[in-house]
C-alpha cells in the first residue's frame, strides 16, 4: 500500500524542522530517506507515525489520510517503525518485547488473559509462536528468553526490527536500523529488509550507512535543513550536484 507525503511542514517555533515535504514510496518499495544531521529524517518519521503533528501538508496510506490521526490508530492503520533510539524494555525478554509489538493483531481483552481462559491460554502460546518465527528471521531465535539488558546493541536493534515486524505492517519504518551492527549483522538486515519489500511492504529507510542505502533503494529523497534537495534512483541522486555537496562529499 503505497505511502504519499505531500507538502509536509513541521516547524518548532520559528525553525521549520520540514519545509514542503514531498515524496511517494510505493507499494513492495524501499525508498531510502537521507540527508545531513538535522536535516529533518527523524523528524518525518515522527509525523508520519504519529507522534508528532505536521504543521501543514498532508499524508496518505493508500487512499486514507493519516497526517494529524494519534499514534495508535495509525499504527492500527497498517505502520510500524523502529526509533533512533533503542525504545525496549530492558526487563522482558527478547520474545516479550516482541510480544508487545503484537498486541494490536490480538483479540482476547485484558481480562480474560488476566483470568488464563482457555482461549486466551491458546492466544498467548500463539504470541509466543509467533514471536519466534520473527526472532528466528531477525537471526536471534537462541537469544530469544535473554532479557533485552543481557542483549548487545546490534541485537537489541534487531529485536526492534522483529516487533515492527510482528504487527505484519503494511509500510514499515526504519530508523537507523544497522547503527552499532557489524558487517555481518548489516548483510543480514539488508537482507532482511529486501525480502519485506519483496512481500509487498513498503519500506521507509532512514540509514547513514550510504552504501547500504545505495544498494538496497529503489528510490531515495534526500533532504537538507527541511527541504527536499534531490529525488529519484540512486544511481542519479548520486550524481546530483546538490546532493554531493550537502551530504555525501565530493570523493563519494
Amino acid at each position: 500500500m503505497p505511502l504519499s507525503v505531500e507538502k509536509v511542514e513541521r516547524a518548532f517555533g520559528g525553525v521549520r524542522a520540514l519545509d514542503g515535504v514531498t515524496f511517494t514510496v510505493g507499494e513492495g518499495e524501499v525508498h531510502g530517506l537521507i540527508g545531513p544531521n538535522g536535516a529533518g529524517k527523524t523528524t518525518l518519521l515522527n509525523v508520519v507515525s504519529g507522534l508528532l503533528r505536521p504543521s501543514g501538508g498532508t499524508i496518505r496510506l493508500g487512499e486514507h489520510r493519516i497526517d494529524g490521526r494519534p499514534a495508535h490508530q495509525i499504527a492500527a492503520r497498517g505502520i510500524a517503525r523502529t526509533f533512533q533510539n533503542i525504545r525496549l524494555f530492558a526487563g522482558l525478554s527478547a520474545a516479550g518485547n516482541v510480544i508487545v509489538g503484537e498486541h494490536l493483531v490480538r483479540k482476547a481483552p485484558l481480562w480474560r488473559r488476566m483470568l488464563l481462559l482457555p482461549a486466551a491460554r491458546a492466544e498467548e502460546k500463539a504470541a509466543l509462536d509467533a514471536a519466534l518465527l520473527v526472532l528466528a528471521r531477525v537471526g536471534l531465535r537462541e537469544r530469544a528468553f535473554d532479557t533485552a539488558s543481557a542483549l548487545s546493541y546490534g541485537e537489541q536493534r534487531r529485536v526492534e526490527i522483529a516487533r515492527a515486524l510482528a504487527r505484519s505492517p503494511r509500510v514499515l519504518l526504519l530508523d537507523e536500523p544497522t547503527a552499532g551492527m557489524n558487517a555481518a549483522e548489516v548483510a543480514a538486515v539488508e537482507k532482511l529488509i529486501r525480502e519485506v519489500a519483496a512481500e509487498g511492504r513498503s519500506v521507509l529507510l532512514v540509514e547513514h550507512n550510504v552504501r547500504l542505502v545505495m544498494e538496497v533503494s529503489d528510490r531515495i529523497t534526500v533532504l537538507n535543513f527541511g527541504k527536499v534537495i534531490a529525488n529519484g534512483e540512486p544511481e542519479e541522486v548520486a550524481r546530483d550536484p546538490a546532493v554531493i555537496a550537502a551530504y555525501l562529499g565530493a570523493d563519494t
